[in-house]
Order: C-alpha cells, then structure tokens, then sequence
C-alpha cells in the first residue's frame, strides 16, 4: 500500500477498525426514523440568512443524516454488529474572494445560525492571506427537488438476524470449500443529504450503497503456508435486492474458471468458491517472470483505472494541491493543452459520470448543488479533460463544473473528488472466451490485490485474486506469486482488445481517502475485459540473493 489512504478493505481487521469514525451509536429502530424535510429546510434558510447578513457574497448549507449498520462475522461467530448515526450542519461561503467553512451538530436556528457567522469570520480572515479570489463557475438554481437511488428493497427494514444467518452460511460453505477461515462483512449505508445555496437550490438526496466483501484463507498445516481468496462481489449503490442472487446475474469467466455476478450476488456461492480457490492456491504453479499478453478481467481491472486513470487526472491533483499527502500527477497541463497526448492506444476511450445507475457515485446532484453529467477524459487514446469542481472549471477553460464535489459528513468540507471513471466497451464483437483464443502466451487475472504505484500516478504494480497461464489460445493451470509492471502510459498504450458491453461491468471502492484531514469518498470504475500485450511479470516469491 502507498502512503496515501486508499483503504481498500483487504485486511481482516478493517471493518472493525473503521466503525468509531461513523458516529454514534443507536439503536437499529432509530435507523427508519425520518427527519421532516421542512426543519431541514428551515436550518438552511436560517444559515443562508445569517450567512449573508455577516457578508457572505455567497453561502452553500449542507444538512446531513448519516446512517450506518455495520456487521461482522468470523467462521461461524457474529464478531459485531454497529448501527451509527451522524447528524449536523455544515456551512461554506465565500467572503472577501476567499472561503470560509463551519459545521455544528447543533440542530437549533441559533446553533446553525452561529455556525454561518463563524464561517464568514473564517473566510474574512482568510481573504487578508489570499493572492487571488475564488471564482466559482455559474450555477442556475433548482428550486425544490429530490433524488434517491433507486432502491426494491430498504436495507434498514432488513431484520439484523436474517443478514448475520446469511454471513454464516456464507463462512460455512467457504470452510466447506477448503478454507481453513473465513470472515465476511456487510457494510450498509443511508445518507440523507439537504444541499441549499445562495443560487437558489433546495435539493433533497436519499443517498444508499452496501458492499458484502468476503476473506476466505487456506493453510497448509504441514508447512503453515497459507493462501487467501477474496470474494468477487462490487460495492454498489443499490438496496438489498442486490443480495437477492438471480440465475441471469451470474456469467462464467473465460473458460469457466469461476462464476462472476452483474447485477445481483449470490454471497454464498461466491464464498464457497473462494474456500475452494484459496486452497488450490497452496499448489499452483508459480509463474515464470517475463513478458506476457494479459487479460485482465473487469474485477481487476476496476483498480487498475482507479489508481492510472481516476486519480491522474484529479485536476486538484494536477495542479498540486493534494502534493503533500497524496501526490501528484505525470498528466500535467502541457499534456493536455497539446491535444495530442498519447494516455492510450487508439481503442482507449474512458469516460467519467455519476449518472450509472447502481455505481458507488451516482447521484443526482454533488455536493455543489451542480446536477450531475457524463464527460470524455481519454478520447482514442488522446487525454483530453479531467475531473473539475466549480471553483476549478476556468483553470481548464470550462464554463461549468463536471459536478465532482463530495464531502464525507456534515462536518467536512466538500471539495474535489473521483466521480465513477470507466473504460468503454469494444466496438467489435467479443467474448472474454474468443479473446483468450488469439492469445500464445498469457495470463489471465480476475479480481483484485495488493499494488503500489508512484506519487505521480506513473510507474506501478498490480497483483490480483485468481491467475491462470493461457497457452496457445487455452485457459490452462492455475497460477500463483503473479504480479505485473508497467508504467501508465506504456500500460494503456499496449491495450490491443476490448470485449463489448455485454461483458461490461462495474467493480469501485467503498473507502477511498484523499485530503487533509482525510476524507473517503467512494467509487466505481466499469470496464469490460481487456487485452495488454508483452506486459512485464515478476514473481512476487522470489528473494533477491
């Protein structure tokens, strides 16, 4: 792992580790209780108006209800089981050219009232120190509207016991599999957003996302070495229908190694095959190191896009914002004005959108009041945007913001981050299974591992879960100790294939940290599966000397 806090859940202990942060805890019945659209309301205008009394030349509110349920299981032990809540009111203005922010889970007009003028008093003393004033990119007032992701089934009106049997069972088939441990998880979220601003917008969001991820670990008991699977589901932003496995959301990987899931998941399914995988792991081959043509499947690649593509092109990024924690990025400015860099091979084409139905970004309108859209950062291969919030949009000479601004809670403030960043679908009909077939020598990757990749998004490595060699056209033996090296720009220019949407699918992050203090935001990234030729391999078991 890198410096920088992409809390990919692969530890065993993280979920754990991760449940102070959320809020308080209540308990599960408080999680249904509603909060009366016009008291939000009401604690906006409250702030709008004190805000703009005090001398803000602009004021955005945001109220927010956080709600968390969170469960744990080990083998066949619930390890816990956390229902949290955040609630407040954070407030961000403009005055004097320069921002100020505040926030205050102090739900009372003189509570949010103190907490507008206590931003204003920010931003004044801040505009003594800044050389430049914000300009923030026009935005037309909405009036009153909502949004909620489309949901069949409510997370929260889901009993605690069905869901904790589910994990269970899930544990007990992978033992049944070959796994000498499991654990599973299920994280659930509800955020209830109120976004009003001195435009002239009042947007209600009932925002809701859960991820089920699974650890399965074989040991062999003769010479303790030991092997781990992780579980192939995608963190969504769907209700609980998406735990409802149906026969038509399963489809076979090349060569029928594993089953992969669309639009639903059978948990325990996948669980059981993890226990099998992570056992057979202990005798695969260790591969040869050198060059190979790789087909890297969508569960794979999803990390590849995020960590080469999704944060190289943060413009906050670019221009060195976040260079004291996170980095920066080899997509510089002079790449971009040129209009003729290179980020890929001509069939590379990634699009950036939080309009997915049922990724981890989709929502309506982002933290900014700014409805959400669909844009081009890399068209046939050429980098030609990036990913801009209101107060970015002029540095790149756009007339509006891509809609990318996101705060964690309440009490952080919004600024720029990944929407769902996404490599397009082939053009020319293709299955994973006929791409293998013009394949001599390769490997075949699903799922996701441990990687590392530089400060400037440049040079990296990727592991993953599953690798099988392909020779001479043929899924072959399983792999083990896989790895493989490039660098960005050499990687995305040795995509020669792509399959076709029907083998489109999205994996993404439910934890990915950025700024100071850190914040997480989550993320989906969509791809079908790829082909990268003569891609450098190691072997990640081999000692030097």
């Amino acid at each position: 792992m890198e410096r920088r806090a992409f809390l990919n859940v692969s530890s065993l202990a993280l979920g754990t580790m991760l449940l102070p942060a959320f809020g308080r805890a209540i308990a599960a019945e408080e999680l249904l209780k509603p909060v009366a659209l016009q008291f939000k309301k009401m604690l906006a205008d409250t702030a709008l108006t004190a805000a703009t009394q005090a001398g803000a030349s602009y004021c955005d509110v945001r109220v927010g209800r956080y709600l968390n349920q969170f469960i744990t299981t080990r083998d066949l032990n619930v390890e816990n089981v956390v229902n949290t809540e955040s609630a407040g009111v954070g407030v961000r203005v403009i005055a004097g050219g320069a921002y100020g922010f505040a926030a205050t889970n102090d739900m009372t007009p003189d509570g949010v009232a103190a907490a507008a003028r206590q931003a204003v008093a920010i931003a004044k003393a801040n505009a003594k120190l800044q050389t430049e004033p914000v300009i923030l990119a026009p935005v037309k007032g909405v009036g009153e509207v909502a949004w909620a992701t489309p949901i069949v089934k409510d997370w929260r009106t889901v009993a605690i016991k069905e869901k904790a049997d589910l994990l269970i069972a899930a544990n007990k088939a992978g033992m049944e599999g070959g796994a000498s441990f499991m654990q599973s998880l299920l994280f659930q979220v509800n955020q209830q957003k109120y976004f009003a601003s001195t435009d002239g917008s009042y947007i209600d969001q009932d925002l809701h996302r859960l991820w089920m991820p699974v650890f399965a670990t074989a040991v062999d008991q003769k010479t303790n070495k030991f092997r781990s699977r992780q579980g192939l589901s995608s963190p969504v932003g769907m209700g609980y229908e998406y735990l409802d496995a149906r026969p038509e959301h399963k489809i076979k990987a090349a060569g029928g190694v594993t089953t992969l899931y669309t639009k639903s998941y059978d948990l325990i399914e996948d669980a059981r095959a993890a226990g099998k995988q992570a056992k057979q792991k202990l005798t695969a081959k260790s591969v040869e190191p050198g060059k190979y043509d790789l087909v890297l499947s969508p569960e794979h690649m999803w990390l590849t896009i995020h960590e080469s593509v999704g944060h190289p092109t943060e413009l906050d990024r670019v221009l060195g914002y976040e260079a004291n924690y996170a980095g920066t990025s080899f997509a510089t400015l002079d790449k971009w004005q040129s209009k003729k860099f290179k980020y890929g091979s001509d069939m590379v084409n990634i699009v950036a959108d939080k309009t997915t139905p049922g990724s981890l970004a989709n929502v309506g309108y982002d933290d900014e009041g700014v409805k959400c859209k669909r844009w081009d950062i890399i068209k046939d291969g050429i980098l030609v945007n990036y990913q801009a919030t209101r107060d970015q949009a002029h540095i790149i000479g756009e007339k509006e913001s891509h809609g990318c601004s996101y705060a964690d809670n309440w009490s952080s403030v919004q600024f720029q981050r990944m929407p769902n960043v996404s490599l397009q679908a082939g053009k020319k009909k293709m299955t994973p299974d006929e791409m293998v077939k013009d394949v001599k020598k390769g490997i075949y990757i699903v799922g996701d591992g441990s990687f590392s990749i530089d400060q400037q998004r440049y040079n990296f490595q990727f592991g993953g879960q599953l690798f099988y060699e392909i020779k001479n056209g043929k899924i072959g033996e399983m792999l083990e100790d896989v790895a493989y090296q490039s660098n960005t720009q050499e990687f995305w220019n040795a995509c020669a294939g792509l399959c076709d949407e029907r083998d489109w699918r999205m994996g993404g992050s439910f934890f990915d940290g950025k700024g100071q203090p850190s914040q997480v935001s989550v993320v989906s990234h969509g791809s079908s599966t790829a082909r990268f030729n003569g891609i450098n391999v190691i072997n990640t078991a081999r000692k030097i000397g």
